[in-house]
């Protein structure tokens, strides 16, 4: 990575890591720029959006039943964006843990998008007990890395060596992240902005600086870009922002891939931090108002799925399993026996009646180590 793309607005300095080649180090946040009208209005709408979607998660009878499957939509977005091509069903059926589904090669992407859950999991359950921290974000990405590609590349580990960004080699990268030495004090740094009692901006602005200045440092080996999407999600609720995990940017980063890349590459070479904020801000509204859309859309289908098993036999075992399916829509009858604690008989002849009403399919074919969905369910997520 060459100098000359660089303006003198750019938020950091230029770091020579041999012949013509630079390493960028980015400046302590926080950054000067003006909330604008427009970005304010931007704001404004975001606050309000996800403020709604709070207020949603605290009226579900069972918000988990959300929180649970918007989880994996988020693994599967946020990991797709690193060029994996598993679906939701694709995971789902890898959580199932059938033998020869989904296909081998399918079946490693859908490994590294359970290893997402797991790693999402792992940091919701730190945060209650430590801050968002260098300690906390190196426990997610060794978890994240555990036992898939990358795994040989120091899964929690802090790198040690000079990576890169696009291209061949550090001459041909598009961007060259701060030398292996200056990364634990430019991460000590961060983690004292993110902690800090006040800030000049908005929670939800604090939200993109730290993001890019993640990316930015990119303190791994691999890993970096879902590190930077799972902390997103973390300081939401570190923030009180959301009390309930229910809000995830990468299926908006994916959708906009080619303008996520330009306004980082904005603000690293020219310092045009507005932008990204904008950009930011308008992802944070689009995904609020997408959950809503979706949330309302799933209660709607639970409740006309509960009306219709009304004076059925069993009509309480049904009603478990109903949920069941909003939480996991593709499961084997073993898993609902201890995921709902309830017999094998008892969770076969649910699962057979709900078959029989159009409310499950079987999508293997074989009379044993069968394999059910919830199609409506999928359908909408």
């Amino acid at each position: 990575m060459g100098g000359r793309s660089f303006s003198e607005r750019s938020p950091g300095v230029l770091h020579s890591v041999g012949g013509n080649v630079f390493a960028f180090v980015p400046h302590p946040l926080p950054p000067r720029f003006d909330i604008d009208h427009e970005l304010a209005t931007l704001l404004a709408n975001a606050s309000l959006a996800l403020g709604r979607l709070d207020g949603l998660g605290h009226r579900l009878p069972n918000p988990h039943l959300l929180i649970r499957t918007f989880a994996r939509i988020e693994a599967v977005k946020s990991s797709r964006i690193e060029g994996t091509q598993a679906s939701l069903a694709d995971l789902l059926e890898v959580e199932a843990n059938v033998p020869l589904f989904p296909p081998s090669d399918v079946r490693n992407d859908a490994l590294e998008v359970r290893n997402y859950v797991r790693a999402l999991e792992r940091g919701l359950s730190l945060l209650e007990e430590l801050p968002i921290s260098t300690r906390l974000l190196r426990e997610v990405h060794a978890v994240l890395m555990e036992g898939v590609r990358g795994r040989s590349r120091g899964p929690g580990e802090i790198r040690k060596g000079q990576n890169w960004i696009g291209g061949r080699d550090l001459a041909s990268a598009t961007y060259v992240p701060p030398p292996p030495q200056l990364v634990p004090d430019l991460l000590s740094r961060l983690e004292r902005y993110i902690n800090q009692e006040s800030s000049r901006y908005h929670a939800l602005v604090d939200l993109a600086l730290v993001h890019y200045q993640f990316e930015a440092i990119h303190p791994f080996w691999d890993g970096n870009g879902r590190v930077g999407r799972l902390l997103i999600t973390l300081m939401l609720l570190d923030k009180k922002l959301l009390d309930q995990p229910l809000l995830y940017l990468s299926a908006y980063f994916e959708n906009t891939r080619d303008q996520y890349y330009r306004h980082l590459q904005q603000v690293t070479a020219a310092g045009d931090w507005r932008s990204w904020v904008a950009y930011f801000l308008q992802g944070i509204y689009t995904q609020a108002t997408d959950a809503l859309e979706r949330a309302a859309r799933l209660v709607e289908l639970r409740e006309r799925y509960r009306k219709a098993l009304q004076g059925e036999r069993a009509y309480g075992t049904l009603l478990k399993v109903v949920d069941h399916l909003f939480a996991r829509p593709i499961f084997t009858v073993r898993q609902l026996e201890e995921e709902l604690d309830i017999s094998f008989a008892t969770a076969n002849k649910a699962v057979a009646h709900l078959t029989r009403i159009g409310f499950l399919v079987e999508r293997t074919g074989h009379k044993r180590n069968r394999l059910f969905a919830a199609r409506e369910v999928l359908d909408l997520l």
